[in-house]
Formats: C-alpha cells, sequence, structure tokens
C-alpha cells in the first residue's frame, strides 16, 4: 500500500476527539469505520507485519491477522475514563497522537509530530522552543527526538517528548511492542544515535495510558 493512503488513514483520525478530558466521547459509526480502515492498513505496512511476527514469536498476539487487529483495537481506540472522569472519554490512541486537555490548563499526552504540524499549520499551537539539558541535541534536519515546549486549546504542555520525521506505523508498532512485552512500562532501545528510553504507562492491563521517548543520550556521529 502507497504511504500516502495510511497517512490519509491516520490524519483522518485526528478530528475525531473531544480533548478536554471529563468530557465523554461519542464515537459515530463513521469514527469507527475510519478507525477500522486505519488499522486495515497500518497491519499491512512491513513495519507491522515484523512487529506482528515477533508478538506471535513470543506468544503476546494472535497469528490470525483479524484476531491481531482485534487485539489493536482493544488496546488503541477502546474507550476508558480517565483519571478524575466517571464515564469513558480517552483512549490511547486519543492521548499518544492527538492530545489531550485537563481542566483546560494543561495540556496532556500529544506525543505525535504529524498532529503537532498540523496543528501549527492551522494556528492552533504556540511553539515555546524545545527543552535543553544535557542530552538534548539541538533541533535540526537530522534530529529525530526532541522535548518540546508549546500550548495548544489554550492549555500548556511544558516539557512534551516526540519523535520527528518517523511513520506513524513506527510509532505503532514501537509502542504496541512495548506495551505487550514489558510489565515494568519502561523499555530501553537503541536507534543509531540514540539511546533511548520508551515509557509506557498501562490502563488496567488492557489499555495504553500513555507511551512516549526519553531521549537517554545522543551520540554525536561527528
Amino acid at each position: 500500500m502507497q504511504w500516502w493512503r495510511w497517512c490519509a488513514a491516520f490524519i483522518s483520525l485526528l478530528d475525531n476527539y473531544e480533548s478536554d478530558t471529563g468530557e465523554p466521547e461519542i464515537v459515530t459509526p463513521e469514527e469507527v469505520a475510519e478507525n477500522h480502515k486505519f488499522l486495515d492498513s497500518i497491519i499491512q505496512t512491513p513495519t507491522m507485519k515484523i512487529a506482528h511476527k515477533y508478538l506471535v514469536e513470543k506468544h503476546l498476539s494472535p497469528e490470525d491477522e483479524t484476531q491481531f487487529k482485534e487485539q489493536l483495537y482493544r488496546i488503541w481506540f477502546e474507550l476508558y475514563a480517565r483519571r478524575g472522569s466517571s464515564r469513558p472519554d480517552s483512549s490511547g490512541f486519543e492521548h499518544v497522537f492527538v492530545g489531550e486537555t485537563r481542566g483546560g490548563r494543561t495540556v496532556i499526552g500529544f506525543h505525535n509530530w504529524i498532529q503537532l504540524y498540523l496543528q501549527e499549520k492551522l494556528g492552533h499551537i504556540d511553539y515555546k522552543g524545545y527543552s535543553v539539558n544535557a542530552n538534548s541535541p539541538k533541533p535540526d534536519e537530522n534530529k529525530h527526538i526532541l522535548a518540546l515546549q508549546f500550548s495548544w486549546k489554550n492549555g500548556i504542555k511544558p516539557k512534551g517528548s516526540i519523535f520527528i520525521g518517523v511513520s506513524p506505523e513506527f510509532e505503532f508498532a514501537l509502542y504496541t511492542l512495548c506495551f505487550l512485552t514489558s510489565p515494568n512500562e519502561r523499555v530501553k532501545v537503541q536507534f543509531s544515535f540514540y539511546d533511548v528510553e520508551i515509557v509506557c504507562h498501562h490502563y488496567n492491563q488492557k489499555h495504553i495510558g500513555t507511551t512516549y521517548p526519553v531521549l537517554l543520550r545522543y551520540q554525536n556521529p561527528e
């Protein structure tokens, strides 16, 4: 499948949610169909096929593709009540890839660069800069993990760690692997010049509460 098809399927999901936690989500049949279209697209990518094969070998996912898709739907798209709410108002996908606000003052989640780009293009993001510490590389076209500061929908994200320039299926596969393989909710991985910790908090051991990368060390290739 051509990349623009699954990317379009991903982007179609980004306007399906109420951003404020505490506001119950009402999922329409059209939105359910969009969720399934996205999963149908993404499980056909080479990246997700590799992830699926690994999970089957570890007896963590069913080999049957339809059952695997059902597992992914439960992990990412089933609604649950986030802390402070009595009604289903959140999902792993919304929190990680779309973003949420709490009390109209704080941005939570929002760990996807495509959503960041699209929201900034619409004028909804006020970019405050990048967070600097001893391990933080300065942004340039070759850096793919950054800690950003921004405001969105009148809320503030004081620090949000995010992959830059990677594909949706890369993040979807990586975070699914970490969720299913790690009971400790923190997984250390290496990507060329990056030592990274993937934080992945579970919700009731059934859903993703949040997940995002934390840069531990950047090895300058120069």
